[in-house]
């Protein structure tokens, strides 16, 4: 028997192998890397925390992804408008949208209205959180009160109009405005604005008495003496003497502030590990860091399977609240 094979066969043995020992394997996903320029839709006007977190993450991936990253704002709604883009864009990562703790608060209203455009968990891929971010409620220091619960014994024995500002129906501060109404038993006037840069804005010239910004992009207006912090919706490092919501008695105020990163429906696993690498790295990043830190802001870096849980425990805590406030998306 002549047991001497030639190159040819010995060649075509190897590869008969080969392929029998995949069969019946997965295949092994492709490393995923952009092609185009990466749109990061912030569904509010320029100027704000979330604005400014967005920016700061698509200048370190626009670095580590070799493409462009941009951000574009696209307000109103409350939010929706620019979620509704991303809902509907091509599940390719090149399209994501950089939301906040309003995005439990918007979409759940309007599920619960039953005119729902879109929904976080049905139509949407979590990716990372950003940053935790405080949400505090605000007042105009012409507001005799030095905390919420000051603030709300002035409102009931003042016969002053009071006004609070929001970012549009439906939005965080909608909800912990109705809240503070219904549980303090008080009086006040909505006035809803196209997202939180023009709602401080109206703060600081006083014609907005009360009301509530992520920690990040009032800070400095804080700590000049321009507004007053009445309190914040969860501890704060960046201001531990401010008083937390639940110390001074209103506990349905307690809520996570967060900025984070989310992708249509769709969009392959391979594409949001390489996004969520991304992310997290940026999160890490000391510059990134240390500028997170000068404005209050916590980097987090999540995985999607924590960013989903965080989001689903959100919303079954605001559902409850917006069902019992009737809260709209009209105003």
């Amino acid at each position: 028997m002549n047991i001497v094979k030639t190159r040819r066969q010995i060649l075509a043995g190897t590869a008969a192998l080969g392929a029998s020992a995949l069969i019946g394997k997965p295949a092994i996903a492709q490393a995923w890397s952009p092609n185009k320029t990466i749109r990061i839709i912030v569904p509010f006007p320029a100027g704000a925390t979330t604005d400014m977190l967005a920016r700061l993450f698509a200048q370190r991936m626009t670095e580590t992804l070799g493409q462009t990253v941009l951000v574009e704002n696209v307000g109103g709604a409350g939010g929706a408008l620019g979620a509704d883009q991303v809902a509907k864009a091509a599940p390719d990562g090149h399209t994501l949208l950089f939301h906040n703790i309003t995005f439990t608060t918007t979409t759940t209203t309007y599920q619960l209205a039953k005119k729902s455009r879109h929904d976080i968990e049905a139509d949407f891929v979590p990716i990372s959180v950003g940053a935790y971010v405080p949400f505090w409620l605000l007042a105009h220091p012409g507001v005799p009160a030095n905390d919420l619960k000051e603030f709300v014994a002035w409102a009931k024995q003042t016969k002053d109009k009071i006004n609070y500002g929001s970012t549009g129906p439906g939005s965080i501060m909608n909800l912990m405005g109705e809240v503070l109404k219904r549980d303090g038993g008080i009086q006040m006037q909505h006035v809803p604005f196209r997202g939180a840069a023009p709602l401080v804005t109206e703060m600081l010239s006083g014609r907005i008495q009360f009301g509530g910004d992520q920690l990040s992009s009032s800070l400095q207006h804080v700590r000049s003496g321009a507004l007053k912090a009445m309190a914040v919706a969860t501890p704060s490092k960046a201001m531990p003497n401010v008083p937390t919501v639940r110390s001074l008695g209103f506990p349905n105020l307690e809520l996570q502030g967060w900025n984070g990163f989310l992708a249509p429906k769709g969009t392959p696993a391979p594409v949001v590990e390489r996004l969520h690498k991304e992310i997290a790295t940026a999160s890490k990043n000391p510059d990134v860091v240390k500028r997170m830190n000068e404005v209050g802001a916590e980097p987090s870096g999540s995985t999607p399977d924590e960013m989903r849980a965080m989001l689903k425990d959100q919303i079954s805590k605001v559902r409850p609240i917006v069902a019992d406030l009737k809260l709209t998306m009209e105003e």
